[in-house]
Order: structure tokens, then sequence, then C-alpha cells
């Protein structure tokens, strides 16, 4: 959805889709295929750290060899799947994703900082300032160390670096690692709550924070979610994936517990069980 709407901007229209497997990860075989038939155009192939769906996470050094064998410009797309680095023990779902040329991620998500907190990291600072970098003779230049300016478009914006700075200051390196672990076990205990509800199926494998369930058929599943949503206890959204209407379980929020995750499973209980 966020290509998509960088695309438009950028008056280039829509992108090619490559075949995804089950769980929405690129098949570097398709992808090869499409990197053949784009030739010498220019390109950018947008491989995902964390599907929006499943959490699933692309085969990054497959993809990241085929891009680059074709000339291709590789960014990873990892809205809240490429905090998983963070973790000694979900570090291997990134393996070769740092082969990539530029990422993105969002710290709303992870580290709950305010909402328009995003990280972009480009590996070549000279493309980065090739692109982004403006100039005039009013403006004082710092050739050296580059510009905030020379980043983003905007020219005057908030500090927003502060508050992702503080947060990670504050947690430090285990206190990420331990944040992202304890996320993924709430989603896991959200899937093993789930699969135990009558007529409920979760339909992704829980590889991060989430988790993707149907609860019969798609009336039903639409049922439950409005139900869930008037009792008030969780706020959980409903989406279309592959065709079928499903809950989305994204777990992002740091003062999660386990009694949350009990309460809300709970709610989902009582919402599947009225007539």
């Amino acid at each position: 959805m966020a290509v998509d709407l960088a695309l438009r901007y950028l008056g280039l229209g829509t992108p090619a889709l490559v075949e995804a497997d089950g769980q929405g990860r690129i098949r570097p075989e398709a992808l090869r295929h499409a990197l053949d038939a784009a030739g010498t155009d220019p390109t950018v192939v947008v491989l995902q750290a964390g599907d929006i769906h499943t959490g699933a996470f692309d085969p990054f050094e497959e993809g990241v060899r085929a891009a680059h064998r074709a000339g291709a410009w590789v960014h990873v797309d990892g809205a809240f799947g490429l905090w998983a680095a963070a973790s000694p023990s979900l570090a291997h779902l990134t393996a070769g994703c740092s082969g990539a040329d530029s990422w993105a991620t969002d710290a709303h998500k992870t580290l709950n900082v305010p909402y328009d907190c995003g990280l972009a990291v480009v590996r070549d600072p000279s493309a980065l300032r090739a692109a982004m970098g403006l100039h005039g003779a009013y403006l004082i230049q710092d050739d050296e160390q580059g510009d905030p300016v020379d980043k983003v478009p905007e020219l005057s914006r908030r500090g927003r670096a502060f508050t992702v700075w503080a947060a990670l200051r504050s947690l430090g390196r285990t206190g990420v690692a331990d944040l992202v672990d304890r996320l993924c076990r709430h989603a896991r205990a959200f899937a093993e709550g789930i699969a135990g509800i009558d007529g409920a199926t979760v339909l992704n494998d829980v590889v991060f924070t989430q988790v993707c369930a149907a609860f019969g058929s798609d009336a039903r599943t639409d049922r439950v979610l409005s139900r869930l949503l008037d009792e008030g206890t969780a706020w959980i959204s409903g989406s279309t994936w592959r065709g079928r209407r499903v809950m989305r379980i994204s777990v992002s929020n740091w003062s999660t517990t386990t009694q949350d995750v009990a309460r809300t499973l709970a709610a989902i209980r009582r919402a599947a069980a009225a007539p």
C-alpha cells in the first residue's frame, strides 16, 4: 500500500507484482523472470520484512542477489518486521537483508514514539543527497557532514529524531530485543488461544507479531469482529487476505501484558460464542 502511494506521488503508476507463496513471501524464481522481462529499464525491487497480514519475511539473500545481478535497486519495506534484527532469537528472519540498498521502518509501531517517526536508511549517502538535496545561495551548506534537508522532502520540520533517540537510549540494545521478543510471545499466545475456539482457524505461520484468523464463513468472521468492537474490551481490525475475510491482530504496544492478552482472548471467545 505504501509503495503504491509512493509510486503514484512520483507519477510512475502502479508496481508490477511478483508471485508470492501462501504466506506472502516473494518467489525468487518469479522475481528472476520479472527482472528478465524488465530488461534494461530502471528497476526498484521492494522486498518485505514482515507481511502486513502474516508477518512473513521475504527470502532476502536470493532476492537481493537476483535484483543486483539485474542492476536493480533493492529497497526493504520493514515497517514493523525490520525490528526482528534487534532480537538474537529472531534475527535469522532478516538474513541477507543487509545486502539491500535502502531500508525503511516505523518507530511508532515498535518503539511507540509519535506516529510520524519513520526511519529511512540509504546505503550510499551520495545517492540520497543527489535525490533529496536542496541547494540555495542563502543556505549554509556542510559538504562534509551534510544537512537534514539533504535527506528528506521537508526543509522545515520538527525534531522527530529526538523521541526515537530517547526511546533507544532508555531501552538500550537489550531492552529493544526484550521488547520485540515480548510482542512476539503475545502474538503466539493469541494464535494458540484463537486456535482453541470452535470454528476458528489461524491462517498464517506466526513468525513475528501478526496473527491472521478466520471464524468459518466470511459472514461469521465479520460478526465476531463486530461483536468484539461493540463490547469494547479490545480493538482488533478486520481485513481481507487471499480473498477471505479475516481478523488481523498486530501486537505492537509495549504496555500489552499477558493479562491483556488473556482478557482479549476471553472477549474473542464471547464474540465467537454469541448466536
